[in-house]
């Protein structure tokens, strides 16, 4: 039998999506183990300190990902080695006590210098994931918006040293549609404005602001202006964002999934505005607004594609309100309830929900 060409290998090795598979494909000689090589597209590593002896039998990945222990330096080597990654995923997926660890000892290398370093080498770059990378600011973002123009997702949860600065840049933006801002404490009403007002407002489809909890009504109502959005996370945003935000909101007509968590000053007001305005919308978390009542829940009783509904810590909706929204909102699949609730709920009226839809207590 001749022997295989690279590209009969490598049309053989296409057909190969098991990662253990595909290490098994290697094995067999030294041929296979260069070819498996080049048509390798993802990698995610375990041990960065054997990364420069490795990495360079995969120059054509399109997918990176790394979590504890990569630096600055090896991202450098990275973007040297990879030009044509379209999915980099550094998200550090570790317990508090761990990230606390990792703090304390300074462990978390990564900053400005490895992420514009891959920035400016992968210009293909399309998902970005930082999640937990405290190292990084406004410098590594900003370069990272400048130098991917296909940039569409960006995951900046907890990168705490971000700031209106660097929004003023992602505002600019002309292909992002994910943009996770969760828990980036010093974005203010500034940095919202940014996002309103630039090119990225035209394009946004998903919005995750939670945990930013210096901006208020004013940064919360300039967002009605992003008339592509299609989903926001407002959760835990603090007290100064009331029904005067909310109902700003509702005019965004293309929403779908709204999470006001513990908005402790959002009443009845936002959500009868929300039920008459938002007519996409599939899913509702209003879980923790204390201010909520019956009257605003029964304001999606005829809404027509309501699916998902959170009520979590709202201790002025009973029973009877509930009973009577899942019946007449045809389109409801499932009601999340405060398990302090279970005990008053006759049994008869929580079968008579269970009839319609899932009824969960959280």
């Amino acid at each position: 039998m001749e022997k295989l060409g690279d590209d009969e290998i490598g049309l053989v090795l296409s057909r190969v999506f098991d990662l253990n598979d595909r290490k098994s494909c290697a094995l067999v000689c030294k041929q296979w183990l260069r070819v498996e090589g080049l048509t390798r597209s993802s990698l995610r590593v375990l041990e960065p300190k054997l990364l420069h002896k490795f990495l360079p039998r995969f120059p054509n990945l399109a997918t990176f990902g790394a979590g504890r222990g990569i630096t600055d330096t090896d991202l450098e080597f990275v973007a040297q080695t990879c030009p044509n990654l379209r999915v980099l995923n550094l998200n550090l997926r570790q317990t508090k006590r761990v990230l606390e660890e990792f703090d304390a000892l300074g462990l978390d290398d990564v900053g400005d210098d490895g992420i514009s370093a891959v920035a400016t080498g992968c210009r293909s770059l399309a998902k970005v994931c930082l999640r937990r990378r405290r190292g990084i600011g406004n410098v590594g973002v900003i370069t990272l918006i400048k130098s991917s123009q296909n940039l569409t997702a960006l995951d900046l949860t907890k990168c705490e040293k971000v700031t209106d600065q660097a929004l003023e840049a992602i505002g600019a933006a002309t292909s992002l549609q994910v943009l996770n801002l969760q828990g980036c404490s010093l974005v203010t009403d500034w940095g919202l404005a940014s996002l309103a007002t630039g090119s990225s407002s035209r394009t946004l489809k998903k919005l995750v602001l939670a945990e930013c909890d210096q901006i208020t009504d004013v940064g919360v109502s300039l967002l009605q202006q992003m008339y592509q959005l299609e989903e926001l996370n407002l959760a835990e945003c603090g007290p100064k964002v009331t029904d005067v935000g909310g109902v700003a909101i509702a005019a965004i007509h293309t929403l779908e999934r709204l999470d006001f968590s513990w908005l402790i000053n959002i009443s009845d007001v936002t959500l009868v505005a929300v039920a008459q305005n938002c007519c996409n919308l599939v899913e509702m978390d209003v879980t923790g607004c204390e201010l909520i009542t019956g009257a605003g829940i029964r304001a999606f009783s005829n809404h027509e594609t309501l699916e998902v509904l959170v009520l979590a810590s709202c201790y002025n909706v009973f029973g009877d309100d509930v009973e009577q929204t899942v019946v007449e909102c045809q389109s409801l699949k499932y009601v999340g309830l405060d398990k302090g609730l279970r005990m008053w709920m006759p049994t008869v009226m929580q079968d008579n929900i269970r009839r319609f839809c899932i009824l969960a207590w959280r």
